[in-house]
């Protein structure tokens, strides 16, 4: 009875009720399509950028990370994969070596980081192969080939078929000397990268650099990133028993994870206050319709109604109206952000700024349940709260007193 009596008087005043209902569905729109397009863009800075040459995750030596020496290798990378391998949600392995050299072009030379990789698997976990704008990725062929960055490549004034001089050291502090042929030019956008990588086959690094089939790291990826992310305390069991370590996205790119945290800091302080401004409109709205109506409830009490019954129908006037304006909010908010998904958003002169971090020109929303609930219920549960001011309200109510005022 309660609950049908509190439906009923919610309709008693159908132009203040449509209006609450309003703000609540255009706020409730509003931060459905604000949490989903601000955590996909986030979704896609972390895969784009991890991408380009990091992969979701990484097993290291321990050490390697803030130090990363040649001579930190993993021995036994086969025994690895294997454990590996039973992962559904892994949809790649590979592996890779870096040394750090001199590149030389005649009287010419500049520091590089150049990358031994799996011809094979590498281009399943980074895009580097695919941005390659003269020439051609390396191939399971190749024996004493090299793709440059852009940047490295103009540096040294290679163009394609040139021979470039590696001058580095081994696992054993030996010279590593090598002539390679530049096969390919890439470019990634991001400069740190175009100006300080240059990839060759591993099987030439392991020979150069004397490996002996040790590796550096070795990554890997998914076709779902979140699920990569969901695997990471298996992932560390893992890298225990072989005695490594395993490295998140965010510890692989601290930089965008700092970027992350303090953009939605900001961007939750915003949201907050959004929904407590409205929180306390509509709040203020239903008081002032308890206040109204303090002589119908002191003929309720003369009736024979309790006042908890009375506080409760109040209470749920206010849950049926966050609910009801929510709900509106929510089916509008799934229908535009999903035509917004489908056609994506572009910022205009924003290109370099998102090369930077590895983002396509285009962004997508994306909606989960979370992103979608999250902004509503947080609506819906400031005014369950905070409904018990008008509910004390009523509790203090008096029938002759109330019937009088």
């Amino acid at each position: 009875m309660i609950a049908s009596l509190a439906w009923r008087n919610i309709w008693r005043q159908p132009i203040r009720t449509g209006l609450s209902m309003l703000g609540m569905a255009f706020t409730s729109m509003l931060l459905v399509f604000m949490l989903s397009f601000q955590f996909g863009s986030y979704d896609t800075m972390k895969s784009s950028m991890l991408k380009i040459s990091e992969g979701f995750g990484q097993f290291q030596i321990k050490g390697y990370k803030s130090d990363p020496e040649i001579f930190k290798v993993i021995k036994d990378p086969a025994a690895l994969r294997a454990d590996l391998a039973g992962f559904r949600a892994i949809s790649a392995i590979t592996t890779r070596s870096t040394g750090f050299v001199l590149l030389a072009n005649g009287e010419r030379s500049f520091a590089a980081a150049i990358v031994g990789i799996d011809p094979v698997n590498e281009p399943k976990v980074s895009t580097i192969s695919s941005l390659v704008k003269q020439g051609r990725a390396l191939t399971a062929k190749d024996t004493n080939a090299v793709i440059l960055g852009e940047g490295l490549a103009r540096n040294l004034r290679l163009k394609l078929g040139d021979q470039v001089t590696m001058l580095g050291s081994g696992t054993d502090g030996s010279v590593a000397a090598d002539v390679l042929t530049l096969v390919g030019i890439f470019s990634t956008g991001v400069a740190e990268i175009d100006r300080q990588i240059a990839q060759m086959p591993i099987a030439r690094f392991d020979a150069a650099f004397l490996m002996q089939g040790g590796v550096n790291i070795v990554a890997i990826t998914g076709d779902d990133f979140n699920q990569i992310v969901g695997l990471t305390p298996k992932m560390r069991k893992i890298a225990a028993k072989h005695d490594l370590v395993y490295l998140d996205w965010g510890e692989i790119q601290p930089a965008i994870k700092s970027a992350i945290a303090l953009d939605m800091s900001t961007a939750m302080l915003m949201y907050t206050t959004l929904v407590i401004v409205v929180v306390f409109i509509i709040l203020n709205t239903l008081y002032m319709s308890v206040l109204e109506r303090t002589r119908e409830f002191g003929m309720l009490l003369a009736l024979g109604m309790k006042p908890a019954q009375i506080g409760r129908m109040v209470w749920l006037e206010m849950i049926f109206l966050s609910l009801f304006g929510t709900g509106i909010g929510i089916v509008l908010g799934i229908a535009f952000t999903a035509y917004v998904q489908s056609v994506g958003i572009t910022f205009e002169g924003m290109d370099e700024v998102f090369s930077q971090w590895g983002l396509p020109s285009r962004i997508y929303p994306k909606m989960t349940p979370l992103r979608v609930l999250l902004g509503p219920s947080a609506i819906v549960g400031a005014i369950a709260v905070l409904g018990i001011i008008p509910y004390r309200r009523v509790l203090g109510l008096e029938p002759v007193s109330a019937m009088g005022a």
